[in-house]
């Protein structure tokens, strides 16, 4: 259900939503910068390849982490 949740957000939400999650992520893992974890609208599969390789998770992984937070 949340994923549905996400796609019916409107892009302020998701912005203000993701920074949220950023700055979480950013203190699991103190590894990862700003550029990272940037959000481009149309790009998010570059974000995952990008924290993929930083974190070495799997895609799977990363959006349950993502989901926990």
């Amino acid at each position: 259900m949340r994923k549905y949740k996400f796609k019916f957000m409107n892009k302020i939400e998701v912005k203000g939503n993701w920074n949220e999650q950023k700055g979480k992520l950013k203190q699991k893992f103190a590894i990862l910068t700003d550029n990272d974890l940037m959000y481009e609208e149309g790009k998010r599969d570059e974000m995952y390849g990008r924290l993929q390789i930083k974190l070495g998770k799997s895609k799977e992984e990363l959006h349950k982490l993502i989901e926990e937070l």
